[in-house]
């Protein structure tokens, strides 16, 4: 099928839902039979990720710079574990390997990821479909500021178009698919 690269948290302090949430992901991919494309991390969601996938019989792709393979958080039980110079040839490389983008929720890292792949989007630079998973509300805020710059014509709605918000796992696995078949 595709691969699908997810963006969420790492964070070794998260609540235990948004583990389960990540976990949940990484399984339903599997289930779908694509391969889960990840920052190749092996801790938080990051981590509940991949061993969700691995769980349900599911291939993984990690992309991780040597800086983080330093910290010893890089994920070696990946299927494949490819490792970059640095942060931005990291997401590249993310995007070059993905056919779609799903984003989690997590912080600036996940947010500076998702930012990435929907401007270079709303650039043409590629038309891979991007959902976010707006689990309890949580990216509301940021949509409804999102919705505040297109009123002010600072983004267009077509770019805003670009980004479908769905609220739960499957419907967000669906968006994708569909606009992938």
């Amino acid at each position: 099928m595709a691969a699908i690269c997810v963006f969420c948290a790492s964070s070794r302090t998260l609540d235990q839902r948004w583990l389960d949430l990540a976990a949940e992901t990484g399984a339903e991919l599997a289930r779908r039979g694509h391969t889960l494309v990840s920052g190749g991390g092996c801790v938080g969601m990051m981590g509940a990720l991949v061993d969700g996938a691995r769980s349900a019989g599911g291939r993984t792709l990690g992309v991780i710079p040597q800086s983080l393979v330093d910290l010893e958080v890089a994920d070696l039980a990946s299927d494949e574990l490819v490792v970059t110079d640095s942060m931005a040839s990291r997401k590249t490389l993310m995007i070059d390997k993905s056919d779609a983008f799903l984003t989690l929720p997590g912080g600036l890292g996940t947010l500076d990821e998702l930012f990435e792949v929907w401007t270079t989007a709303t650039l043409a630079l590629h038309s891979k479909p991007m959902v976010l998973i707006d689990t309890d509300g949580f990216y509301r805020p940021l949509l409804d500021w999102l919705d505040q710059l297109a009123d002010q014509r600072f983004l267009k709605p077509a770019g805003r178009a670009l980004l479908t918000v769905a609220p739960s796992v499957p419907e967000a696995l669906e968006a994708l698919e569909s606009r992938l078949a």
